[in-house]
């Protein structure tokens, strides 16, 4: 079934982990899909052609602009964006000696699990830059092409459960509930342009960062669902797959939680 046949997509951050599932979901839905990166060699990997996979670093707006100027070039045009790209952690934002700490407790150590009083500015920025600012960049990116081809379109943001419970590192929960709210005011500004704006809540996932957790974090997490287990990436990419096609097309300013039952909303 090709749902999106024809449309024109991009996702961000679509190398590996829920961003390449993503990506992948999207082609088998009948559309042409640039994938953005840091390395457009792994960015191109992903797909084959007429798929591209290009360069792109969403810190830098000079960087995303000239990338959605190749996107345009060589797909002619952008129907749906995908803000996958983020950051969970950055060097010195506090992690180490918070991570640390618990391993001190559970070792029956009378210490504080501190992460707040150890963040540094740059460690802050570090998780910002990408996560929160990188999607308003890209956003703005996709949104003057929509606008300037006056057909409408679908931004879906990839946020994080992180972002309404408040787990995981402050920065990153900071960022992604950040997105959030961007996501309900930009589905609001956008709509009468026939834009639609909605959010992913994915909890934990099964991708790269996952995989560097000791077996005994990743257990205790998979606990904290109805579903005992962590989700697959491709459970993720249907959900988008979903809000980015005519499937969703009632759908703005939606969150989509797809968590395992880990909370409800």
């Amino acid at each position: 079934m090709e749902r999106l046949k024809g449309k024109r997509c991009v996702v961000t951050g679509g190398a590996q982990g829920i961003g390449a599932a993503i990506a992948r979901r999207l082609a088998a839905e009948g559309a042409t899909v640039a994938v953005l990166d840091l390395d457009a060699e792994r960015a191109g990997a992903v797909l084959p052609a007429p798929h591209v996979g290009i360069a792109c670093d969403v810190r830098d707006s000079a960087a995303i602009d000239a990338a959605f100027a190749q996107v345009r070039d060589r797909l002619g045009g952008v129907d749906v964006l995908v803000n996958n790209a983020g950051r969970g952690s950055a060097p010195g934002d506090g992690m180490a000696e918070y991570y640390a700490a618990q391993g001190k407790q559970a070792a029956g150590e009378a210490v504080f699990a501190d992460q707040t009083i150890h963040c540094t500015d740059e460690g802050w920025v570090g998780v910002m830059a990408i996560t929160l600012d990188g999607t308003f960049k890209c956003s703005r990116a996709a949104v003057r092409i929509m606008a300037d081809q006056g057909t409408g379109g679908s931004i879906v943001n990839i946020a994080s459960t992180s972002g309404v419970k408040g787990d995981g590192p402050v920065p990153y929960a900071a960022a992604k509930a950040a997105v959030l709210g961007m996501t309900r005011a930009m589905a609001r500004e956008l709509a009468a342009r026939g834009i639609r704006v909605n959010a992913v809540n994915p909890g934990a996932t099964e991708t790269p960062i996952y995989a560097t957790l000791p077996s005994e974090t990743k257990d205790a997490i998979a606990a904290d669902s109805l579903m005992k287990r962590l989700a697959h990436p491709d459970e993720i990419a249907g959900a988008v797959a979903f809000l980015a096609g005519d499937d969703g097309s009632f759908a703005t300013g939606s969150i989509v939680t797809v968590n395992g039952g880990a909370y409800f909303t």
